[in-house]
């Protein structure tokens, strides 16, 4: 079938036009190249696509209402995985009007054209970070998520929002993926993986905040491709709630889910980096620092869901996904 990917040149949406075009698929990528990082990673991520003949990149900003309305008429997917977005909680406190234009506009956007074709399934992008202030653990998604710290968490969780919305009004599908931690070969270089090894090898100190005192869900790239194609086959349907109180994680009145999707075994922050220094043989120079405005000190995934609705078990040990990064950093910078 013919599956739209958003953000392609991404570091997840790649992962994913990928494993769905080795499954024969025809997929339609969509990326603007944005320069919130280097470009030269985006077009190399894209060079690994155009190797399929079923592949087909439009490189246009989603927030053109016009050009996404036209790729929409032109391929008619059957299926959407909207990955694309402005990322990075730090960068939202520096131009929070870039988390507008892509996140807000560029998914409503992607609703409209879903709208208009019929697609018989949305699969999109949320993240751990809509949590914000909830403490307690593991995150579960029928925990509220109302108070998130970051402009980047809020444009997120009204994501969640506006496609409950065209699940109700237009019946379209829709399932929100709730995002810990992603890391893995090809991922971004602002990350803390990304920025540990390249500073190492540089002989530069990382930046440790709240002077290591936290932890993270960490999830490999491969677990998170195997369960957004395991759910992009799994549409959602309402639930009754009970007593008349809806479920945050579902929706008695439309076609509409919610899911974690992590490793849910929590890493603490010096464990991470000790890995990385053991993958690259070098110990690395701490600069101890307070909190970040915006950070919360632990992430914890609740699957349980995810696993008894599609059958979905992260697989890969931190201990080897982190050696897999490495290797793949020293091969694609020759270093």
């Amino acid at each position: 079938m013919t599956i739209l990917v958003t953000g392609s040149a991404g570091f997840i949406g790649n992962h994913v036009a990928l494993r769905l075009l080795q499954a024969g698929h025809q997929v339609v990528g969509v990326d603007c190249h944005t320069p919130y990082y280097d470009v030269r990673l985006k077009a190399a991520r894209t060079e690994r696509l155009l190797a399929f003949p079923r592949f087909r990149e439009e490189r246009i900003d989603l927030a053109d209402a016009e050009e996404t309305a036209r790729v929409f008429e032109v391929y008619r997917p059957r299926r959407v995985v909207h990955l694309a977005a402005q990322a990075g909680v730090r960068y939202s406190l520096e131009n929070p009007r870039a988390y507008v234009d892509s996140n807000l506009m560029g998914t409503f956007t992607v609703l409209e054209g879903c709208r208009s074709v019929g697609v018989e399934h949305l699969v999109f992008a949320s993240t751990s970070s809509v949590y914000g202030a909830n403490r307690e653990q593991p995150f579960s998604e029928h925990h509220a998520a109302d108070h998130p710290l970051t402009f980047y968490a809020a444009t997120k969780r009204a994501n969640e929002m506006m496609a409950h919305s065209y699940a109700h009004m237009f019946k379209l599908p829709s399932t929100a993926l709730r995002f810990f931690t992603v890391y893995g070969p090809w991922g971004r270089p602002d990350m803390a993986l990304f920025l540990f090894t390249e500073a190492i090898l540089k002989g530069e100190p990382i930046k440790v905040f709240n002077h290591g005192d936290m932890v993270r869900d960490f999830t490999y790239i491969d677990d998170i491709v195997e369960g957004i194609v395991r759910v992009l086959d799994t549409p959602p349907l309402p639930v009754p709630s009970l007593e008349g109180i809806p479920d945050p994680a579902t929706s008695p009145v439309a076609p509409f889910r919610v899911y974690n999707i992590g490793n849910s075994r929590p890493v603490t922050l010096l464990r991470y980096i000790d890995l990385v220094e053991e993958a690259l043989g070098m110990t690395a120079r701490k600069t101890m620092l307070p909190m970040q405005i915006g950070d919360v000190p632990g992430t914890w995934a609740d699957v349980s869901d995810l696993s008894n609705d599609t059958g979905y078990q992260p697989s890969t040990p931190v201990e080897e996904g982190v050696r897999r990064f490495v290797a793949w950093y020293r091969a694609f910078y020759k270093k």
